[in-house]
């Protein structure tokens, strides 16, 4: 069989094809010489796979859409809360080339707006050969998982035009925001915008934020989960510009675009979106993109106030072995987020104290969120004070050794059948 994903991915491309709204971005002259006509989408799976069609192999600048990623690095290397000593987290319902800062704390109000863009990129590591924006490359590069480069007519071309972003940059460098020469820093962030990526580049960088930060073709951490988290919620409120109340209420996911028409979106836990079409609307957003994206949310149910229920039950099965001292295990499946958690431990509440084996078998849990491990063992613990031997089972290894520590007697990395034939051979009883 073959999926259909590609065909309904075709049918959105054709639905919106016929519209010709929009303009280009031509107070960049080589983004004025783009062609008009191109557009592409890709989708990429938090397992790795990605499906795209149309112009998915045309390169085209990343432009604002970098943005999310050089905040992602900044966090990265300096933390959360040194990043915002430096740049805010508010939406600024202006345009993304405003000459503004916050009224009361002189900073950029977020780093989607192109103040809180430079001086972001400000914040990215630099050695005496490898600039910002190459560092950036080099990044961008790993998420994508191909080698991307620079497009230097495109580079050449804003640095021509830059005067607005200059301004910008010397308004920072003012209130003391920026510490080096705004020229440099400018010129630097021009840089970073003018990397060239395809939609499936785009669709594969994406795919890590959705992934909470793990890049699923090589299992590598990229980023934390929390920086992961800190920057696909300032895409939620900011990344859309002016638009972006409208981008909420009618796609719903985090987002970012870019003036060379693309634009990025991220389902938590599920796809990162690319699309790409080089005619953008009073806002700055490719037009056609954004009439793709709205398709997309709407036909997949991807908007994120829809909600995802919760599974019925945790525990997929509950059996027991014995009598007197009895083996009672658990087998659990899914997701252990705070709902899944409350829901095994009220069920597991219905045990009457006793000497028995409890064993919570781990084996089928895909994800365990923090919140569930604290749960999970705080009912570890209320059992064993109820007389019960408890024993988790972690064979697939979902637990990190620092969620173990200290539990190692209790965390077994066995298999359930052999965990049972080896407790069963020491008391057949």
């Amino acid at each position: 069989m073959k999926t259909p994903v590609p065909d309904y991915l075709n049918h959105v491309l054709s639905q919106c094809n016929s519209n010709d709204q929009g303009q280009l971005a031509d107070y960049i002259p080589e983004l004025a010489s783009a062609d008009p006509n191109k557009l592409a989408i890709a989708l990429a799976t938090i397992d790795g796979t990605i499906y795209s069609i149309g112009d998915d192999d045309t390169e085209f600048t990343i432009q604002s859409m970098s943005k999310p990623f050089a905040y992602a690095l900044a966090l990265k290397h300096h933390g959360i809360s040194a990043v915002l000593a430096k740049v805010g987290v508010e939406p600024s319902g202006e345009a993304f080339n405003q000459i503004s800062l916050d009224a009361k704390h002189k900073l950029p109000k977020n780093p989607m707006i192109n103040s809180g863009a430079i001086t972001t990129h400000s914040l990215i590591p630099v050695k005496k050969k490898v600039s910002r924006a190459e560092h950036l490359r080099r990044f961008l590069s790993e998420l994508a998982g191909r080698e991307l480069s620079f497009d230097e007519q495109v580079y050449q071309s804003e640095l021509d035009t830059a005067f607005r972003n200059l301004s910008i940059g010397y308004m920072l460098r003012t209130v003391g925001v920026l510490e080096e020469d705004p020229i440099d820093i400018v010129h630097g962030y021009i840089h970073q915008c003018a990397i060239k990526v395809t939609v499936k580049d785009l669709a594969n960088m994406a795919s890590v934020l959705a992934n909470g930060g793990l890049q699923a073709k090589t299992g590598k951490r990229i980023l934390e989960r929390d920086v992961a988290r800190q920057v696909l919620s300032v895409m939620m409120t900011c990344g859309m510009y002016d638009a972006a109340g409208d981008w909420l209420t009618s796609v719903g996911i985090p987002a970012k675009s870019g003036v060379a028409g693309g634009i990025i979106g991220v389902l938590p836990g599920q796809v990162g979106l690319a699309v790409f079409s080089p005619k953008l609307d009073e806002h700055g957003n490719s037009a056609r993109g954004i009439e793709i994206m709205e398709q997309l949310s709407q036909d997949m149910g991807l908007h994120l106030m829809e909600g995802t229920p919760s599974a019925q039950t945790i525990v997929q099965n509950r059996y027991q072995i014995g009598k007197r001292n009895a083996i009672v295990v658990y087998e659990l499946r899914g997701v252990l987020q705070f709902t899944e958690s409350e829901m095994l431990l009220r069920i597991l509440q219905d045990e009457p104290a006793s000497k028995n084996t409890i064993i919570l078998d781990l084996t089928n849990i895909s994800l365990i969120h923090n919140v569930g491990v604290k749960m999970l063992f705080e009912g570890v613990n209320r059992l064993k004070e109820d007389g019960h031997n408890v024993v988790v089972l972690d064979a697939e290894g979902i637990l990190t050794e620092e969620q173990c520590k200290g539990r190692k007697r209790i965390v077994v990395k066995q298999d359930l059948q052999e965990y049972l034939k080896k407790v069963l051979k020491k008391d057949p009883k």
